[in-house]
């Protein structure tokens, strides 16, 4: 079932303009955000059977990601080792949908077992087909087992290159995924979200200034250091 429009705006949306589009419209072609793309061709980072090895024992941090992961991923890391004293291990890959990345989470398991803390950094690639990711959550939830915490970064995306009618439907997907999220924390006590759409809402100035002109990733180093600042903030919470 679709979210009414009103579910829509209240996960967040930072559009101005997203406001006056109707679900009607923005659902008639889809979802109005277009077709993902070839990902799998794509960029991509993932640790070594060492360092996933080091990091089980070390019990760090095992994360899953996208593109935004893949260029923030070894600051992550560095910040991680020296915040929390644990590595972290990553397998990250540009363009990815979520439910991808769940299975490799279910591969890495399958092989390796699971440190007690797994980071998804996943979800933006989702405003493609925001209607499965609901259910990816719960995916992830139950192959992860309620003895070990998820930390979850929420979503922000509105592609500034791309038509204006394009842009309010990915910020109208971002809400949808983000409304997902909370709504899968409510069901799932070990499920933590990342705020980081809220932060980037809570000033204007911060969608320019923490985000690159393609309005999805994050600039180097203003965005990434907060974005990671948040995660990392997050991590120590518990």
């Amino acid at each position: 079932m679709r979210p009414s429009r009103r579910q829509l705006f209240l996960a967040g949306a930072v559009v101005a303009g997203a406001s006056v589009v109707s679900t009607e419209s923005a659902f008639a072609d889809g979802y109005g955000s277009g077709a993902i793309g070839d990902w799998q061709s794509m960029s991509k980072a993932i640790a070594t059977p060492e360092l996933i090895a080091t990091t089980l024992e070390r019990n760090g941090v095992f994360m899953f990601g996208d593109s935004i992961a893949v260029q923030d991923g070894k600051s992550l890391a560095t910040l991680i080792a020296t915040r929390l004293g644990v590595p972290l291990a990553v397998h990250n890959w540009s363009g990815r949908p979520t439910p991808p990345a769940v299975d490799a989470l279910a591969s890495w398991k399958a092989t390796y077992g699971l440190p007690s803390r797994i980071l998804m950094a996943t979800g933006t690639n989702d405003i493609f087909t925001p209607n499965v990711f609901a259910a990816e959550v719960d995916r992830t939830m139950a192959l992860v087992g309620p003895a070990r915490t998820v930390f979850w970064v929420n979503v922000q995306a509105s592609r500034n290159a791309l038509a204006p009618e394009v842009r309010v439907a990915d910020q109208r997907n971002s809400g949808w995924i983000n409304l997902q999220l909370a709504d899968a924390q409510r069901r799932h006590a070990n499920l933590r979200v990342v705020h980081w759409a809220e932060f980037l809402a809570s000033k204007i100035s911060r969608l320019t200034a923490y985000l690159k002109p393609d309005g999805v990733h994050t600039t180097v180093p203003l965005g990434q250091n907060a974005r990671n600042e948040l995660i990392v903030q997050g991590l120590e919470a518990g």
